[in-house]
């Protein structure tokens, strides 16, 4: 076992607990326990696709950062290879082939944050000054590196400079994607408690919804808050109202200690909402010298729990609610890219 990369850990967090070297967190509570639990919720043979499209919510209104996807055609042999005929180069031939590429943003859609997408300064050596780091002590610029210059960022102005500028050499999605991320799914039904308009909620707000709706929570599983902001978004057709969107639906409250400290006493394996950030952002107003993503802050880089996002939850929800239910099989793996901090996915799922 190697030596641990840290001194001290932050105060609420599970470093070390799985290990030293561990790049997992919370997805070590996925055991084949779990997933049994989850198959065991499959009894009418439905399924439910979980995922917005990836060209959603359109435009940066949500995030300036963040840009929709551009799907380009690929070259063949000097040609468009677009509705390309291949007998045109090789007379005789009948085939009429498409290849394209993808330009896209990992984290514009339906998408799961990985641990690498939120560190803190934390003074991990103990010697009085706080660096940059990650889940479990990783580093920035030695475990999860990137560029120092703008020029190596963003989309490439030449084709030619297509290539790779950053890298999670440690806390990358590949982890996550390698647990094939099945298990028992947990239905919380925000919106049918506190409707679209905007709700903070924190723990006391919570477990009246857990307790009202006889919620079972178990090791392993992934919880999921329906809040219907997705919805909204898909009735905006690519055109998003921001402000609306800003002040729309619940989202939980980062800054309610009570509720940081029950994520931490509840052995849940991932938390996904359908709503932009899982926790209303801006956040309550706190002290300048905390993080302005406290819920992230806690989740990922304390306690090593990934978050879904713009997950779209209100079929499944739905449906759950008609039959009194609120468990069901849910499968989430994001896409084996090494090196990246986050991932789009087509979460199913099933009852």
């Amino acid at each position: 076992m190697s030596t641990p990369r840290w001194k001290q850990r932050p105060e609420g967090s599970n470093w070390g607990d799985f290990g030293p070297d561990d790049q997992l967190g919370r997805l070590n509570l996925l055991t084949p326990a779990s997933l049994l639990r989850g198959a065991a919720e499959v009894r009418e043979g439905k399924a439910f696709a979980l995922s917005l499209p990836l060209d959603y919510p359109g435009g940066s209104g949500l995030n300036p950062n963040r840009k929709p996807p551009v799907l380009r055609p690929l070259q063949r042999r000097g040609m468009v290879n677009f509705n390309c005929q291949l007998g045109v180069l090789d007379p005789g031939r009948t085939d009429v082939l498409s290849d394209d590429l993808a330009i896209l943003h990992l984290q514009y859609s339906t998408q799961w944050d990985g641990l690498a997408h939120a560190g803190s300064m934390f003074d991990a050596n103990g010697d009085g000054l706080p660096e940059a780091v990650y889940y479990n002590g990783f580093r920035a610029g030695e475990d999860i590196v990137g560029p120092d210059s703008l020029d190596d960022t963003n989309v490439p102005a030449q084709a030619n400079a297509a290539v790779s500028t950053s890298a999670a050499k440690a806390l990358g999605i590949e982890h996550m994607a390698r647990t094939s991320v099945q298990s028992r799914g947990v239905m919380v039904d925000l919106h049918a408690h506190y409707g679209d308009g905007r709700t903070l909620v924190g723990y006391d707000e919570l477990m009246r919804v857990i307790e009202a709706d006889r919620i079972e929570i178990a090791s392993g599983d992934i919880l999921c808050l329906h809040t219907g902001f997705a919805e909204i978004v898909l009735g905006m057709q690519r055109q998003p109202d921001a402000e609306r969107l800003h002040t729309a639906c619940a989202v939980l409250d980062g800054r309610d200690e009570k509720l940081l400290q029950w994520i931490t006493d509840t052995p849940i394996a991932a938390l996904a909402a359908d709503n932009y950030a899982v926790e209303g952002f801006p956040a309550r107003p706190g002290p300048v010298c905390c993080a302005a993503l406290p819920l992230h802050e806690h989740c990922l880089f304390k306690q090593g729990l990934h978050l879904g996002e713009l997950w779209r939850l209100t079929p499944l929800a739905n449906w759950l609610r008609a039959q009194v239910r609120s468990h069901f099989l849910l499968t989430a793996p994001p896409l084996d890219l090494p090196g990246a901090i986050a991932s789009p996915l087509m979460p199913v799922g099933t009852v």
